[in-house]
């Protein structure tokens, strides 16, 4: 029988601000010690403490230009005076040795991912999205505000721009109704284990 290649899968999600998915994402890795998390590039200058290559590829903006123009990267935005990005050759690398990623990105980076599956088959065949979905905005604007880090005009922007969000999770391969902490990641888990479960199968 012929080998199968090896290949891992990798894991988008998205979700609203408060919505919980860079705590979800965080537990995952923490639960699940094989998957990874994908490492993205941005323009802005390190923080305290932060390396290259294992917080960010820090790159100048000449050398982001450069790679946006050779193509280099699935997805790529700027926001303010930076720009973040993700690089296909390190997501492609991990892919082959067979390493799961997961990616917290927003809509439009996503709407990305999904356009360059359609003409890169070994991407369609890797990918596999989730979005957190809050059961109603009023519920997001609590946790937003029982946060406590923004003010009344930053949450409002942010409730508009989730409004907007929640209309993309129909383009997801699934969507998860936000409840208890708890619940959220037992449902995520059962997500990625389904996907292990049926590539297992083929």
């Amino acid at each position: 029988m012929p080998q199968i290649p090896v290949s891992g899968k990798l894991i988008l999600i998205s979700g609203p601000a408060g919505s919980g998915k860079t705590t979800l994402c965080d537990k995952m890795m923490q639960h699940y010690g094989a998957i990874k998390r994908v490492i993205t590039a941005t323009t802005r200058p390190p923080r305290s403490g932060e390396l290259d290559g294992i917080d960010y590829y820090f790159l100048s903006h000449s050398e982001f230009e450069t790679k946006i123009a050779e193509g280099a990267f699935y997805e790529y935005a700027r926001v303010h005076k930076n720009w973040y990005g993700t690089l296909k050759e390190p997501v492609q690398s991990q892919l082959k040795s067979g390493t799961d990623l997961l990616l917290n990105i927003d809509v439009q980076g996503a709407a990305s991912f999904r356009q360059e599956a359609q003409h890169d088959s070994e991407l369609a065949e890797c990918i596999h999205s989730l979005f957190i979905r809050p059961e109603n905005l009023d519920v997001l604007q609590t946790r937003l505000e029982k946060r406590g880090t923004e003010d009344a005009a930053a949450i409002a922007g942010r409730m508009d721009v989730a409004a907007h969000e929640i209309k993309q999770a129909t383009h997801y391969d699934h969507c998860i109704l936000t409840g208890t902490p708890e619940a959220d990641f037992s449902a995520i888990c059962r997500f990625y284990e389904a996907i292990k479960s049926a590539n297992q199968q083929k």
